[in-house]
């Protein structure tokens, strides 16, 4: 069943939504403000994302953003505000669609439905394994291997190896790596992120990978050759 994340704040519209897309058989879940709904967009795998602009908490167009930092998940930008200025800064945050209020649900379905389509014609079937330099990383048997060689992490580490495995040349705030590796909710400080990154780097390094990971003076951290 297709999983589809709803960041909605007006709730007859999110509820009609659901209604809708629940009668075509989608499994629907819907956040009314967009700092639940980026903590929603990034602890779980969906098919869709239907994004409004105007949100409590958080904008839409920073939640796209912060999405955008980790996942490819398609995103439809749906919002009252459709001038062309509105258009391009949700498409150039990496929205994938956009359509503006009031729309027809079946319209809003025929583009669900084409956003699936295209995503899946370009991944075809899915990798379970990722490989950088000497690096390998088994998704299914959740293993690490450098040149056949299995390598221990803790289980920080790895989801935060996997982060950056996922996200080559893509520079990661330590926010972002935060909410994606402990949890958008966690009480723990920023600086953490800064402790696990040099224990990773330490085991690389101890299995002959070193300078891969590099640090983005006042952002974050980059997996580059």
């Amino acid at each position: 069943m297709r999983k589809v994340l709803v960041i909605e704040d007006e709730r007859h519209l999110a509820r009609f939504i659901e209604l809708e897309l629940k009668h075509e058989s989608f499994d629907v879940h819907i956040s009314y403000d967009g700092r639940t709904g980026l903590e929603q967009a990034l602890s779980k795998d969906w098919d869709v994302i239907l994004l409004d602009v105007m949100l409590p908490g958080l904008n839409g167009m920073e939640v796209c953003r912060q999405i955008r930092q980790v996942k490819s998940t398609p995103i439809i930008m749906i919002t009252a505000r459709d001038g062309i200025t509105d258009r391009v800064s949700g498409l150039d945050l990496g929205a994938d669609d956009y359509i503006p209020k009031p729309f027809a649900i079946e319209e809003l379905l025929a583009r669900i439905r084409s956003l699936i389509r295209r995503v899946e014609d370009l991944r075809g079937t899915p990798s379970t394994v990722l490989t950088f330099h000497n690096l390998k990383v088994d998704l299914d048997a959740h293993e690490v291997q450098i040149e056949g060689q299995q390598l221990e992490l803790t289980k920080r580490e790895y989801d935060l190896l996997v982060i950056f495995m996922q996200n080559i040349n893509r520079v990661l705030t330590r926010e972002v790596l935060l909410d994606s590796v402990w949890g958008y909710d966690s009480e723990v400080e920023t600086n953490v992120v800064d402790v696990y990154v040099r224990y990773l780097r330490i085991k690389l390094k101890s299995m002959g990978e070193e300078n891969i990971i590099h640090t983005v003076r006042g952002t974050g951290y980059v997996m580059r050759s």
